[in-house]
């Protein structure tokens, strides 16, 4: 996806976090060989196929392709070679990365660099990648304001987490373009692109070692900007990202130039100060690691800049000015549930844990798990307004949980009353 935690052009990014330790196609235990597609003659899955296009070229395989995907609702869609040279590149700098110490307990980073600087291995027979980028904002937000903040006493959530999980939606679709491809490979057997026989597919989102931002930089999906999340011109960086790996041969998409010039708002406006340089991101100091990935304590430092964002942060995207050019999402996956995109903090810190486990059925924040939910909360509660009501709803869950949960509880509460004492004449 187009989110953090993934090494980029230059160096891992930042939004949303990657499940890379699972190398193992949940679609199927034998995913490099599908099953063939059932298809009725001149259909594609159901969907007639026009018998007069022609195709004279690889290019023209490609432009099908492309709308297929869109038909299929992802924005955009570009190609890249298996055995394209950023692939060592990548496995290189992310060496030097690790060196700085900047993955904090993203210990799967250390894991599968063989794989992942040689991506022919991970799919045999794969000759082509196609990277496809989905659009998730549900509602535009105001260019180049950081606006969630001025409610302090409210849950803010990364945008891309207030729907439904979109891993699985990538992955069907990918398969389902996958399919259609597979149906028509009798129409372009002149072109020795690839045999229908031999055809192998395998869709992956966030599901192993693989470089989904510079793919998709490399392949004219946007540029990676100094945040270190891809940008497109057209689009902004409102997008989460997918591959699907497969045995066709097509020429590969040119990359686009970048458009950041001297802009450094995305560097500036970091509340901790995670992008150490331009397309450089301590992600252990990041705020979507430390409220998602992150497990046990969250220093204090990182604390009161956490603010009351309780999942994630949108800060570097939302005060890029290219997002004013951000689309909305065409997949209903992305609409908030459950009141996440406006739920306040003393209503969620009242969830329960069965609750808990109901509401995020499906979501991206099932992943923090119950207890670092809590924690989230709490210190987004000493960072609201001060409050006795506040304070006694803290109390309520002090010496229940866990030591871990009690320190940020009282550090909140201590918060609350250095804000209520403050005020008194």
């Amino acid at each position: 996806m187009n989110s953090k935690f993934k090494p980029t052009l230059l160096t891992p990014s930042t939004t949303q976090i990657s499940n890379e330790q699972t190398l193992v196609d949940p679609l199927s235990a034998a995913s490099n060989h599908l099953p063939k597609a059932k298809i009725a003659a001149n259909t594609v899955n159901n969907i007639a196929v026009n018998n007069t296009l022609t195709f004279a070229t690889a290019v023209d395989v490609k432009q099908w392709i492309k709308a297929q995907a869109q038909a299929l609702g992802f924005a955009d869609c570009g190609f890249l070679s298996v055995h394209h040279p950023l692939f060592i590149q990548q496995t290189e700098r992310l060496q030097q990365w690790l060196a700085k110490g900047y993955e904090g307990q993203l210990q799967f980073m250390h894991n599968n660099h063989q794989l992942r600087a040689h991506p022919e291995q991970l799919v045999e027979g794969a000759k082509t990648i196609i990277s496809v980028r989905m659009d998730y904002l549900t509602q535009t937000p105001t260019p180049r304001a950081v606006t969630d903040y001025h409610y302090p006493n409210q849950g803010i959530i990364a945008r891309y987490a207030r729907g439904r999980d979109y891993h699985k939606t990538m992955r069907s679709r990918l398969k389902q373009l996958a399919l259609r491809i597979e149906a028509m490979l009798p129409e372009w057997q002149h072109l020795n692109i690839g045999s229908e026989q031999d055809f192998i597919f395998r869709p992956f989102s966030d599901s192993a070692p693989i470089f989904e931002r510079p793919i998709a930089d490399a392949a004219g999906l946007g540029w990676t900007g100094k945040h270190t999340l891809l940008i497109n011109k057209q689009a902004g960086s409102f997008f989460v990202l997918g591959e699907l790996f497969m045995s066709l041969e097509l020429p590969d998409d040119a990359p686009v130039k970048e458009h950041c010039g001297s802009c450094s708002a995305c560097i500036d406006i970091c509340p901790t100060q995670a992008i150490v340089a331009p397309y450089e991101l301590n992600a252990s100091a990041c705020i979507s690691y430390l409220t998602i990935e992150h497990d046990g304590v969250i220093d204090s430092k990182y604390r009161r800049a956490i603010g009351n964002r309780i999942f994630g942060c949108d800060d570097c995207q939302l005060i890029c000015p290219w997002n004013r050019y951000a689309n909305l999402a065409s997949v209903d996956d992305f609409a908030p549930r459950h009141n996440l995109d406006s739920s306040s903090l003393l209503e969620l810190w009242q969830w329960q844990e069965a609750e808990f486990m109901k509401k995020t059925e499906g979501s991206p924040l099932r992943r923090t798990g119950y207890v670092n939910f809590l924690r989230n909360i709490a210190i987004a509660l000493g960072n609201a307004d001060g409050s006795k009501e506040i304070i006694t709803h803290l109390r309520t869950r002090l010496a229940i949980h866990s030591a871990m949960l009690d320190e940020h509880i009282t550090w909140a509460i201590k918060e609350q009353q250095d804000k209520l004492e403050s005020f008194e004449p």
